[in-house]
């Protein structure tokens, strides 16, 4: 295959890709309208739950002791399961607007973001997208998120793009050594956020293949990828790069060794 028909073949894969983006942002934003009755309705739920609790109590000398028991029991229940629902459907809600900010977002335009969350939402975005797509995945993912950090000046749309990639290469790392390890490997992701000084710190290190030298020499070139056809475009540590970079203006670097595991490092200047 020569270069220029390898280069179109690229060329189509990033145009389904982008067709696919704007699906996915008509997608999210029909689940987000029933998602928020979801919520509405659970929360109105909540307060009815409540007054009926008020109603029981006043009642209290009326009811055999056993019947407060067994409803003291389904109310609590209820609550909780209200909660949870609740929280459920705000985290969705919270990952659709994610997607539809990376689809819609303006171009390199820096707002105010909570970083760890944005940090936490597509790390476990590509977890559950790599268990969807391959058979018996399964890791374990460490998460350290500094507190009290405040709203940062960053590029969410881009940031968000980094973070996926950077994990999607750890997940498919520790896939492909899982194929070859045995019952005693754990595959493992270690995730954290903080600040030194006047920098972000976001790092992902993982214990899969690793890479070797000429992986390493060769990371950040277009369209070279060891995945194989069909599954890796060669863009996205390019990408990634640009992103943290020439955008953010900050650094990117990686330790890597063969057989051990990869850590990715984002050192990125906190605006003021």
């Amino acid at each position: 295959m020569d270069q220029i028909e390898y280069l179109q073949q690229q060329l189509h894969k990033q145009e389904k890709l982008a067709s696919l983006g704007m699906l996915s942002a008509g997608i999210a934003h029909e689940i987000q309208n029933p998602l928020n009755f979801v919520i509405n309705f659970s929360k109105l739920s909540g307060k009815l739950l409540s007054d009926l609790t008020e109603i029981v109590e006043d009642n209290e000398d009326k009811l055999p002791k056993e019947d407060q028991e067994d409803i003291e029991d389904i109310v609590a229940d209820l609550k909780e399961n209200l909660g949870k629902i609740v929280e459920h459907s705000e985290r969705a809600v919270s990952i659709i607007q994610g997607i539809l900010l990376v689809s819609r977002g303006k171009e390199n335009e820096f707002r105010p973001t909570d970083v760890c969350k944005l940090v936490k939402e597509y790390v476990w975005l590509s977890y559950h997208a790599m268990r969807a797509n391959t058979k018996n995945f399964n890791i374990n993912i460490h998460e350290e998120y500094q507190d009290g950090i405040p709203m940062l000046m960053v590029i969410p749309q881009d940031l968000s793009r980094a973070v996926l990639n950077v994990m999607n290469n750890a997940c498919y790392a520790l896939w492909n050594k899982t194929q070859t390890a045995g019952e005693d490997y754990s595959p493992e992701v270690t995730i954290s956020v903080k600040t030194e000084g006047t920098d972000l710190i976001i790092s992902i290190a993982d214990n899969g293949e690793g890479m070797s030298e000429e992986v390493k020499k060769r990371l950040y070139e277009n369209f070279f990828t060891t995945k194989p056809v069909g599954q890796g475009t060669g863009l996205g540590m390019g990408i990634t790069r640009d992103i943290v970079e020439n955008k953010h203006g900050g650094k990117i670097s990686f330790e890597s060794t063969e057989g051990e595991g990869t850590v990715f490092t984002f050192t990125i200047p906190i605006r003021k």
